[in-house]
């Protein structure tokens, strides 16, 4: 038989740790308070950058959509509204409460002009692109010179 040394700071330790995981349980067992991030899709069109998020059972208007240093930052609240008592459920499996999701735009964007829309489930915001600049001509002028030292204008 091994002999283990006793430390007392280990105890405590575990203790914390079950006290910690018995808070998360309760906490994950009732599904109405956490934190949750919906399915985003972002992808590239000729005109635009495309982002679609799943946000299914949600009203448009507890969505706030806002562009601040290049980031696009969705954020909201999905509500519990069930009227069925709590214990009567077998299972809570979709997520409730607030979320929060930053992105950052590509270079060549116009975050000034950014649309959104909301259908099925789905939203969907739009971010244009620029026009690019396109490359111009600049002509060089020849300077005329005296006696071997630039001539003053």
């Amino acid at each position: 038989m091994a002999i283990i040394r006793w430390d007392p700071f280990r105890e405590m330790s575990n203790l914390d740790d079950q006290v910690a995981r018995l808070w998360r349980g309760l906490a994950e067992g009732r599904g109405r308070q956490e934190s949750w991030l919906p399915a985003v899709d972002v992808f590239d069109q000729e005109d635009a950058v495309v982002l679609k998020a799943e946000l299914a059972g949600m009203d448009p208007d507890d969505i706030e959509i806002s562009v601040e240093d290049n980031v696009l930052t969705i954020k909201g609240e999905r509500k519990f509204e069930e009227t069925v008592d709590e214990e009567r459920y077998y299972r809570i499996e979709r997520r409730f409460g607030s979320f929060q999701r930053s992105l950052a735009l590509p270079q060549g964007v116009k975050p000034e002009d950014i649309s959104a829309g909301y259908d099925d489930g789905i939203l969907e915001v739009r971010v244009p692109k620029a026009e690019e600049e396109k490359p111009r001509k600049i002509s060089v002028q020849a300077r005329k010179t005296v006696e071997g030292k630039k001539a003053e204008e």
